[in-house]
């Protein structure tokens, strides 16, 4: 891991901090192999965002599982969710994607607030996904209703807003460039195009 990287995470663990954990008493901590959310009941003390080796895509994908966790399942290890590992069908990983679209939605959001470019993730490497065509296509048209539509709100609202500012990267500044690009990317979708 990079410098750079390392510390864009130290910065994104210090803001998540500030922004939440007043009121929500929840940490984002650098983790190992597999990521993981652990609520105060486990850890003994506070809730805990774990992020897998110390990447900031990591960081921002797990924040935003919580951001998409209402208050019952954060009192649940792994908000609850039964995860089906690395491997899956076709057929397994379209039900995968149908609850992955509003997190990576999130993700695409936090992303690009920090100035960085998005990719989604099928998170499938040793199976085969299938056509992720259509579960791009959902991503982005959700990125576009939060981020032009007035769509992205509550905690999701407030970090991208932190981050923005605590990145120097003011909305204003980037996002026609980010409309278009995400409707370019809709329209090459849309054309029945699936290479990136």
């Amino acid at each position: 891991m990079s410098d750079h990287e390392y510390q864009q995470c130290e910065q994104l663990i210090q803001l998540f901090e500030q922004v939440f954990y007043p009121d929500y008493q929840t940490r984002l901590v650098r983790g190992g192999d597999e990521p993981l959310y652990l609520p105060a009941s486990i850890t003994g003390h506070d809730h805990q965002i774990i992020f897998a080796r110390g990447f900031f895509t990591s960081a921002l994908h797990e924040i935003a599982h919580w951001c998409v966790a209402g208050p019952e399942r954060r009192l649940l290890e792994d908000f609850g969710y039964w995860y089906e590992p690395d491997g899956r069908s076709a057929e397994v990983q379209r039900s995968f994607e149908k609850v992955e679209v509003r997190p990576q939605a999130y993700e695409q959001c936090f992303t690009l607030a920090s100035g960085r470019r998005f990719n989604i993730s099928a998170d499938n490497l040793s199976g085969d996904p299938g056509d992720t065509s259509d579960f791009e296509l959902s991503v982005h048209r959700l990125t576009l209703t939060m981020l032009y539509e007035g769509a992205l709100q509550g905690r999701a609202r407030q970090l991208f807003d932190a981050i923005c500012q605590a990145w120097n990267n003011p909305f204003e500044c980037w996002q026609a460039e980010a409309r278009q690009t995400l409707e370019q990317r809709i329209q090459w979708l849309l054309e029945g195009n699936t290479e990136a």
